[in-house]
């Protein structure tokens, strides 16, 4: 009995030796995997860095992109448009106009009436529509059918009140998209952004299209101006502040335009404006320089996309992008570790995390963080461990925090150009007190990522101050402009009017 004993004893301790080396091997892996995920995260840090040495760099290429773009025709990757806006709302317009805006991810309607006072602004029936996704990609003529029917939906909605009878409704077109103006009412498509791909508008007058829809529903609307969406929101800026000269828009995509010297404006000498100035649209999506901090997931998304090599800028700073990244980041993460559990094949969609959960997931701030787990599971992936999940939120912090900041060098290279960020800029004949005297500037900005994504909109201000320093800083105001976009382009209908 005692060998007997002695023997069952020994195969025990074998057993326990054996489960205990068992689990220290999975404790190994498991460290193992771990250390692969934060290795890959490190690697993310190091590529999005963008301290301020790296984004006064950023500045300054934008600047000289900016020079160059107004110099010739083709002269850079920023096509620094004409939008031959250069009389600005005052805030002594009257009377009642309407605005469509045509934007990346929604069409907002909306009617204005102004009181001749800047104080009377009265902004009427908003309505915010998404855009089907069928019509990104049918045809000019569907399009703007849709468009002129909501238009007259919108107008049949009207009391009596609201428009005298028989008079022609005066409406702007407010069209986020590249347009080459050949007056403040006509202009033909360059390109698509943001997903359209309607190959046959392309070369188009996009004003022209709408009024001929417009037209075969019967409706007594003229389209009197054609309207960049950061035109508008410059124009709301202006009519509240005269110190507003850039406005930028960070929505779905991203774009700025600022009041430029028409002298400045090289590439179209002779050109004359009562006021000696004109609104020029940057289209800075395109903007590109070998000091923007690029991953392997931002080259990867580019090649993938149906724009490769075109809208560099963007994909780094713009709603319809930053959730792809994290996405991207998060998928080779669970490729090469078990850390998210069974590999998810919604992981593998394009664009199957959208910005507006990123953004969730970045500002969780229950204990568990609930609402990261939430869209987690969404996404095929469930019953993370609390570590990863914190491992989750640094990832949209990481690509957030780089896309603010960069966002941040762009307004800086704007303010450069035109001598605001207190160095004097590419002053292009400024006289010394000119370059010498700081004066007040503010900047404009709408669009859904910055209005709604709190840590992207700190992020970018932050930067901000850090790159012009605490005494210029100050002299720079950021405002938001909610839907300015539309409210200023009906403005800029009434300034013409007026």
């Amino acid at each position: 009995m005692g060998k007997v004993a002695v023997a069952f004893a020994a195969a025990a301790v074998v057993a326990a030796c054996s489960v205990a080396a068992v689990m220290v091997r999975r404790r190994v892996k498991s460290r193992r995997k771990w250390r692969t995920v934060v290795e890959i995260l490190k690697e993310l840090e190091e590529g999005c860095d963008a301290p301020v040495g790296r984004l006064r760099q950023v500045v300054d290429a934008m600047a000289v992109e900016m020079h160059a773009g107004l110099a010739s025709e083709g002269g850079s990757k920023l096509k620094m448009l004409l939008t031959f806006v250069h009389d600005l709302p005052k805030g002594t317009e009257k009377g009642t106009y309407y605005a469509l805006h045509l934007g990346g991810t929604y069409f907002r309607i909306l009617r204005v009436h102004l009181g001749g006072e800047r104080s009377y602004l009265d902004v009427q029936d908003v309505e915010r529509h998404p855009i089907p996704s069928h019509l990104m990609n049918s045809t000019s003529e569907i399009l703007f059918n849709f468009l002129a029917f909501s238009m007259e939906r919108f107008i049949e909605k009207e009391g009596n009140g609201s428009n005298s009878h028989g008079v022609k409704r005066e409406l702007a077109f407010t069209f986020s998209f590249p347009v080459k103006h050949s007056s403040i009412s006509s202009g033909v498509l360059i390109k698509w952004t943001k997903g359209f791909e309607i190959s046959e508008m392309v070369g188009k007058d996009i004003a022209e299209c709408l009024q001929v829809a417009l037209n075969r529903r019967g409706l007594d609307m003229h389209v009197a101006a054609l309207v960049n969406d950061t035109v508008g929101a410059l124009s709301l800026g202006y009519y509240h502040d005269p110190d507003t000269v850039v406005a930028v828009v960070f929505g779905t995509g991203s774009n700025a335009c600022y009041l430029e010297r028409t002298d400045a404006i090289i590439k179209s000498q002779g050109l004359l404006t009562t006021s000696g100035s004109m609104v020029v649209n940057m289209e800075w999506g395109n903007f590109w320089s070998s000091h923007l901090p690029r991953t392997s997931y931002d080259i990867d998304l580019d090649a993938e996309s149906s724009n490769s090599n075109d809208m560099g800028f963007e994909k780094m700073i713009s709603g319809m992008y930053l959730g792809d990244v994290v996405r991207r980041v998060i998928l080779r993460m669970s490729q090469e570790s078990d850390i998210f559990g069974p590999s998810s094949s919604l992981l593998s969609e394009p664009y199957v995390l959208r910005t507006n959960s990123v953004s969730a997931m970045h500002e969780d701030d229950t204990p568990e963080l609930q609402e990261v787990a939430r869209i987690l599971k969404d996404l095929g992936v469930s019953e993370v461990p609390l570590k990863v999940r914190k491992l989750v939120v640094k990832v949209c912090d990481v690509v957030t925090r780089r896309a603010g900041r960069l966002a941040a060098a762009g307004i800086a290279g704007i303010l450069k150009k035109i001598g605001r960020d207190g160095s004097g800029g590419i002053t292009s004949g400024r006289s010394r007190s000119e370059m010498q005297m700081q004066k007040r500037t503010v900047v404009a900005v709408e669009g859904g990522l910055y209005m709604n994504y709190t840590m992207f909109r700190e992020y970018m201000e932050e930067a901000l101050v850090e790159i012009l320093g605490e005494e210029v800083s100050q002299y720079v105001v950021v405002k938001a402009m909610e839907d300015g976009s539309s409210i200023g382009s009906a403005l800029l209908v009434a300034s013409l009017q007026s």
